[in-house]
């Protein structure tokens, strides 16, 4: 499957629905929305060239302009002037691009460079085949970045590298479409692209060299010289300071005072990422406000270190209850145990589950760590009730951090098992009565056949003496 062809990652529907909702609602928005240049700018209606562009034959160009969210910026566009748009054909986009270009371009993080990308395709202004310069001329784009156009001897027109292979394609008042055989890539986003493989191939560094720790400080005897871009010797829990945040203490390794990694760049980058993405607002706000965890990851990463976060989405936090917040510190051991001290993609892991079963991933939260396991063909955490699927995979990943979204909060087992005993009304249960076996039963007739047999024996006696009495009673009368 085409990854072009994929459903939208930027929570924007399909191109014919938007369609229609650009017919019905962008009169309206037009008119409050330029009302500072009403006199210059008419309304956007069915003829429009947005339109047009949307329900044209160039469905790969359509549906990166609504990946990229550029609908609001276009309709400006369109309100305040004429525009050329210079769409590249299918094959193009589909099948000669480079994959790991577009698949650069596709990820949520690197949002402006796709729109920068394409807001090169558009200039300012109405250029149709018969006002197409005769001299090579530089044109700028809504993007800033100039055009070459040019006519050469054989008629051929061309756009900078790409040639024009339908001139005049598609028609409006308020603007023209010509077809172009080949994408047009501005230098600024090759340049992103260049440093994001760049950063990936380093990640990769072996250290070299064996130093030795002081098991007292858990510090290096005699630091090692440690290449840049190599993980740190230590492991990232004695850079951790102890309390309820990652306060780094000033561990040896590849940081130190150069930092070959910008971590706090890479950590604002991927909060960015989170809040464009949608769905992550509350995991970014504890990061961020409720807790200084931003920060310190960032010193972390600074360090050589490398980090994965199972990202909780909006409905999981929701569940969160104010007792599992209130505690001094909660927010931050939640967190913790979310954050595993590996780089993980969602294909390593469930290639590692597939072939192992289950995996337990150490967390930043000591001793604590985390299941994961094969289930419904994605990658399962936790255990029990407090278990999470991979949601939304790969949401950031650089090398250095990687975020995986899941649908619940993750909580160790055995604070669950705690947190549910504490939870559980007692209730009294009636201790049950001793059964009483055949023994009992026996003893206790043969005790009252006994005292009854004493009883009839007495009788017998008393009896018995009586009538020996009246015996001699009798005798002693008649003598």
């Amino acid at each position: 499957m085409s990854t072009m062809d994929s459903s939208s990652i930027y929570g924007v529907s399909h191109r014919h629905f938007l369609t229609l909702f650009l017919l019905f609602l962008l009169p309206l928005h037009s008119h409050s929305a330029f009302s500072h240049n009403s006199s210059s700018s008419s309304q956007i209606n069915s003829n429009s060239i947005l339109v047009a562009l949307l329900d044209s034959h160039y469905t790969e160009l359509a549906e990166l302009v609504e990946k990229a969210l550029l609908l609001q910026k276009l309709e400006e566009a369109v309100g305040n002037h004429n525009i050329t748009i210079f769409a590249p054909r299918n094959q193009a986009l589909e099948r000669d691009l480079d994959p790991e270009f577009k698949r650069f371009l596709l990820e949520p993080r690197n949002l402006r460079s796709l729109q920068t990308l394409l807001m090169s395709h558009i200039l300012p202004t109405r250029i149709a085949s018969h006002h197409w310069p005769s001299d090579d001329l530089r044109h700028r784009t809504l993007s800033d970045h100039r055009l070459h156009l040019a006519s050469k001897p054989s008629g051929h027109r061309t756009v900078d590298s790409a040639e024009i292979l339908r001139a005049d394609d598609v028609l409006r008042p308020d603007g023209v479409i010509h077809g172009i055989e080949r994408l047009i890539v501005p230098r600024s986003v090759q340049e992103d692209f260049n440093r994001r493989r760049n950063l990936a191939a380093i990640s990769a560094v072996l250290p070299e060299g064996a130093p030795e720790v002081d098991p007292r400080t858990h510090r290096l005897k005699k630091p090692a010289p440690v290449p840049a871009g190599a993980p740190p010797v230590l492991p990232i829990y004695d850079a951790m300071a102890p309390g309820p945040s990652l306060a780094p203490a000033p561990a040896p390794g590849p940081g130190g005072p150069k930092h070959h990694f910008n971590g706090e760049r890479q950590v604002k980058d991927f909060i960015h990422t989170l809040l464009h993405y949608g769905g992550y607002n509350e995991m970014a706000d504890i990061l961020v406000n409720l807790t200084s965890l931003a920060t310190e990851m960032g010193r972390l990463v600074s360090e050589g270190y490398v980090l994965t976060v199972l990202a909780p989405n909006d409905e999981a936090m929701a569940k969160l209850t104010t007792d599992q917040l209130s505690e001094p510190g909660a927010p931050e051991q939640i967190m913790y145990y979310h954050i595993i001290p590996e780089y993980q993609t969602e294909e390593s892991m469930y290639n590692t589950v597939r072939r192992f079963g289950k995996v337990s991933y150490d967390t930043l939260r000591l001793p604590h760590k985390v299941l994961a396991q094969e289930s419904d063909g994605s990658v399962k955490f936790g255990h029990g009730d407090s278990s999470a699927y991979l949601f939304d995979p790969d949401i950031y990943t650089d090398g250095r951090i990687s975020v995986q979204g899941i649908d619940g909060v993750l909580i160790p087992p055995e604070e669950e098992e705690e947190r549910t005993r504490r939870t559980t009304p007692l209730v009294k249960v009636a201790a049950p009565k001793p059964r009483r076996g055949i023994l009992y039963y026996y003893y206790y007739y043969c005790f009252w056949f006994s005292l009854l047999a004493s009883f009839y024996l007495c009788i017998n006696y008393l009896l018995c003496l009586l009538l020996l009495l009246v015996r001699d009673r009798l005798y002693l009368g008649f003598r």
